[in-house]
């Protein structure tokens, strides 16, 4: 076993992944961890799999930048795809990042987001009653994937009959973001970022000709600003709004749906948590920490500095791996296995420090209110074939879990 993790440690290339890579990264995130945690790639980027080094790396946001201009410039070139992955909150560092974060964070305040549960458990129940009517359903399609998109379409008011793009730009965007891209990828991405930016305008003219309710209206509040007077330019807005629908969307769907999938392959954890329904919000952070929606993040080492017992100059471009760390042993007991009920649990799903997710609070409550309901009306669902991952590095989840509702 030594030796064979000794091989796929040194043979790790970020940029030529095979398909068991993509099936199940974690025993080369294991492998990377025991023998090379300060990994070298050929690129000459370093990939960090230690839990202690990413917390580092988030914490020193001083040295560890998230400014991605450098980095996208010759992957993208001047395009609107470009444009729009470094104005998003999530690529950039103080004071933009904190003045942005701001009005975000304003936005999705504890009662804000208090106040959605009433709409997201009627939606969730609505999306079971149809799958109710079935045998057989596509727990992403018609799940997973429907209900990060209403929760972000309610968010920033868009209207129902103007929803249907939606997924379709987002997975455009975020798949433009993998390690390496195709023309065609490119292009996808480069598209949406348009048509997106397109429909944002109208969107924007429409709400300031009649605002909404900004306790309520997401779009509405960034339009409007803080009382202080602190407001997003124009490009700021729409691409802002953008990043909100992304960061929200894929990786709610792949929590819910990893989360689904992790319980029917660990039954006897499926069935404490259908007997205990209060363990919710522990399983909830166990599924983040055991499959990770989102597993890769990425820093620009601005001053030079040592990790590991390795210097990295100024200019190093460093990856930090969210899905390692998450089983690292140095921080969770027995990190191979899933326990709904595990405390305490210090997972990096979220990130952590002053770019820690700004929607997490808000992805917990998706996530604990569609796996408690679904699990009550469907004890007996099981996978009616075998799930078709997403094949992505950076985002984890599925494209397809076809389900059945009674074993």
């Amino acid at each position: 076993m030594n030796g064979h993790a000794r091989e796929l440690a040194d043979g790790f290339d970020l940029e030529k992944l095979t398909p068991e890579f993509y099936a199940d990264p974690y025993p080369t995130y294991r492998a990377l961890r025991e023998n090379a945690p300060v990994k070298r790639l050929p690129n000459g980027c370093y990939f960090l799999t230690r839990y202690d080094d990413l917390i580092a790396a988030y914490k020193n946001t001083k040295v560890f930048s998230s400014d991605k201009k450098k980095e996208f410039l010759p992957k993208y070139g001047n395009s609107l795809l470009y444009e729009h992955h470094t104005t998003s909150l999530v690529f950039n560092d103080p004071p933009a990042h904190t003045r942005v974060r701001r009005l975000i964070m304003g936005a999705l305040s504890p009662r804000a987001i208090a106040g959605m549960e009433p709409d997201l458990i009627a939606l969730v129940d609505s999306l079971l009653d149809r799958i109710e009517t079935r045998d057989r359903f596509e727990l992403i399609g018609d799940f997973a994937s429907a209900i990060p998109v209403e929760v972000i379409g309610n968010l920033l008011d868009v209207p129902h009959d103007e929803r249907q793009p939606l997924r379709d730009w987002s997975l455009a965007i975020l798949g433009a973001l993998e390690p390496v891209i195709g023309k065609d990828a490119f292009d996808r991405g480069n598209n949406a970022v348009k048509d997106f930016l397109a429909y944002l305008e109208t969107l924007v003219e429409r709400r300031r000709a009649k605002p909404g309710n900004p306790e309520r209206d997401v779009l509405t509040r960034l339009i409007q600003g803080e009382d202080s007077g602190e407001r997003l330019t124009a490009k700021e807005l729409l691409h802002n709004c953008i990043f909100l629908l992304n960061a929200g969307h894929e990786t709610t769907t792949n929590l819910i749906g990893n989360g689904l999938v992790t319980l029917t392959q660990n039954p006897d954890q499926k069935q404490r948590l259908i007997a205990h329904p209060e363990l919710i919000k522990t399983a909830v952070e166990e599924m983040l920490r055991y499959e990770s929606s989102n597993q890769l993040g990425n820093r620009m080492i601005v001053e030079e500095t040592e990790l590991g017992g390795i210097k990295m100059p100024a200019g190093t471009l460093v990856t930090l791996c969210i899905g390692a760390a998450n089983r690292d042993p140095a921080q969770f007991p027995d990190p191979e296995g899933f326990d709904v009920a595990r405390t305490p649990n210090r997972h990096l799903a979220f990130g952590t420090g002053a770019h820690q997710c700004a929607g997490m609070a808000l992805a917990r409550l998706e996530g604990a209110v569609a796996i408690s309901r679904f699990l009550e009306r469907f004890p007996n669902y099981a996978l009616d074939s075998e799930p078709v991952r997403g094949g992505r590095v950076r985002f984890r989840g599925f494209l397809s879990v076809p389900c059945s509702i009674s074993a």
